[in-house]
Parts: structure tokens; C-alpha cells; sequence
């Protein structure tokens, strides 16, 4: 695809040759990201970040991706912050803040709506998450990150075993890493989940045209042996009708340190997409496994960094020029390393 200008709206849009482009770039950006250089390519830019649904990760990773590129962010968090609580339409939205930016970062509740914004902005737009829909940037980070994890291992993103658990229905993470990974060869997919809670049949069947093997299942600790990846999701409370119906499968998966050991491989990846709902009626990523060096939770954050920078770049054109402006630290942190 064509980067420059583009909107990125749902992972259906990249080949694998873009995933390749991607994610070369972010290799670039370590320095960056861990302090031991600075790089203004972005000065003068500004990044619009539009948060219409609770958010910390995403929120403040893309805003911390512009500034390490010298760019500068403005901020829009809630929707009763917003002209949309005064019945404002996303077209009127996306016209006039599009006037303001260079480029939008959006996160919507509802399904099609940064899409529909993106139709009416004069600038590139990045889905931040839309609802139960997509999170592509997210997907894009997982990716990465299970390269970074296999390749440490001698694997790679072809022929990988990876067991997905919790809400898959509304997961949009799952949704948008399960068509990325539809872009790779003989990967072996085990779907945990409650029956109500399953996987959309059209993401099984996706998966399914694309040579993968697929299992759907209830069972937990079965399924986490003989697998490379584990990747363990919260119940996604607000997609529910009620709190009542939510709490209905909360605690339904709970992975902790016991279970880890007795029924997967030592060397199985343990990644969460974040937030963990960690509290004790939940708690399906256990606190006991946080030293375990299995735990790739906090690699994923890491690495998001590294990927929203080379969307950054790359969208704006200055992938290329980013060491063209670069310079050393003139302030000394104690830091842990990417």
C-alpha cells in the first residue's frame, strides 16, 4: 500500500508486504523509544488524539510515539468533553478537527465509526478501536511482538501455535490479530472461550480459508499445552447489556503461575492485550506470574511504542529522514531496556 497520507482503518487493508514495511521501520525506532536518541523529524506536526471511550495505554502510546518523533499532541478524552454531547455529527467533528491536525488518532464505542469520521477528515485517520470491531494497531504490536518472541526461540510468524483466551466475541484485539495472521502460513489456532462468548464464525471461517488449523473449545488448561503463544483476554464489560450479564463468565479463565506450570510448555509466551482485570473475582492473568519470564505483557507495550512511531513515519512520509534529525539525550534516567 501506499502510506503516505492513508487512513488506517482495519487490518484488512495490509498485505504482508506491508506488515514486512511496518515493521522494519519500528526496528528503526528503538533508539528512540529507549532514550538514547532524540529526533525532531516531526517538529511542527500535530497529532489530534480523539478518545471517545476510556483508554490509558493506547491513549497515552500514541502520544508518546508523536512526541518522540517532535511532534505535538492535543487532546480530546470523553464524549461529554466534546461538541458530540451537544448533538454534534461526526462529519462536522472530523471537518473542523481535521483542520487543526496532521494527522488523528480516534477511539469510538461504536462499530464503523472512525471509518465514518475518516470519510469526512482532510487528514489521515488511525482507528484507535472501534467498539467490538477492530483495534488494528493493536493487532500490529501483538504481531510484532510474537515475531520478537519466536524469532528469540528460533520460530517465526509461519507455522506457530497460539491459543487465544477469554471473550472472543467482542475481543477486537482477537478479531483484528486473527486476519492479520490470515496473511501467514500453517499457524494452529486454539479458540477458548465460553459458547456465548465465542469467536464470529466469520473470523473462524476466515482463519480456516487461509490453510490454518482451528479448534473451538471451552476447556482452558488442555488447550494451553503445546502451544507457543498464550493469549489471555478480559471479558470486555462494556459490550454487555448489563453488569449482571457480564459477571456471568467473569473469573471463567483464570491463568496463574500453578496452572502455567503443570499444563504449558516453560518457554510458552504469555501475552494480554491490557487492561487486566486483576481484580479478585476476575483476575485472568494472575500477579503471581508478573517476574515470570514467560510474561510478555509489558514487551507488548514496549513494542507498541516502536509500531505506532513507524505508522507515525510512515503515514507523514519521514521514515527515511527520522536520523536526518537526530541528536543525543541531554538528560541522564534510570531506565529498563526495550
Amino acid at each position: 500500500m501506499d502510506f503516505i497520507g492513508a487512513n488506517i482503518l482495519s487490518v484488512s487493508q495490509f498485505e504482508r508486504g506491508d506488515i514486512d514495511r511496518i515493521f522494519a521501520v519500528a526496528d528503526t525506532m528503538v533508539p528512540y523509544a529507549r532514550r538514547e536518541k532524540v529526533t525532531r523529524v516531526l517538529e511542527g506536526a500535530i497529532l489530534g488524539n480523539m478518545f471517545f471511550e476510556p483508554s490509558t495505554r493506547t491513549r497515552v502510546s500514541f502520544g508518546c510515539a508523536f512526541n518522540l518523533l517532535g511532534g505535538t499532541v492535543r487532546e480530546t478524552v470523553g464524549v461529554s468533553a466534546s461538541s458530540l454531547a451537544k448533538g454534534e455529527s461526526l462529519y462536522d467533528t472530523a471537518r473542523v478537527l481535521s483542520g487543526y491536525s496532521d494527522i488523528i488518532c480516534m477511539r469510538h464505542p461504536q462499530s464503523g465509526s472512525v471509518a465514518e469520521f475518516a470519510a469526512a477528515s482532510r487528514v489521515p485517520i488511525v482507528n484507535g478501536g472501534d467498539g467490538a470491531n477492530e483495534h488494528p494497531t493493536q493487532a500490529l504490536l501483538d504481531l510484532y511482538t510474537i515475531r520478537k518472541e519466536l524469532e528469540g526461540k528460533g520460530g517465526s510468524l509461519d507455522q506457530f501455535r497460539i491459543a487465544m483466551i477469554g471473550d472472543l466475541k467482542h475481543g477486537r484485539t482477537v478479531h483484528s490479530l486473527c486476519k492479520l495472521l490470515c496473511l501467514f502460513e500453517n499457524v494452529q489456532l486454539v479458540l477458548v472461550s465460553p459458547q456465548e462468548l465465542a469467536m464470529p464464525d466469520s473470523v473462524v471461517e476466515k482463519l480456516r480459508e487461509a490453510g490454518h488449523q482451528v479448534v473451538v473449545t471451552d476447556q482452558l488448561e488442555p488447550s494451553i499445552k503445546h502451544v507457543d503463544i498464550v493469549y489471555s483476554t478480559r471479558i470486555q464489560e462494556e459490550r454487555f447489556a448489563s453488569q449482571a450479564d457480564a459477571d456471568r463468565y467473569r473469573g471463567r479463565f483464570r491463568l496463574n503461575r500453578d496452572i502455567f506450570t503443570r499444563h504449558a510448555e516453560p518457554n510458552t509466551v504469555i501475552m494480554h492485550p491490557l487492561p487486566r482485570d486483576s481484580r479478585a473475582e476476575a483476575n485472568e492473568l494472575d500477579s503471581d506470574l508478573n517476574e515470570h519470564p514467560s510474561l510478555a505483557i509489558f514487551r507488548q507495550t514496549d513494542n507498541g511504542l516502536l509500531v505506532r512511531m513507524a505508522l507515525f513515519a510512515l503515514l507523514l512520509g519521514v521514515e527515511d529522514k527520522v536520523d536526518q534529525y537526530a541528536r543525543p539525550i541531554t538528560w541522564q534516567t534510570r531506565r529498563n531496556q526495550i
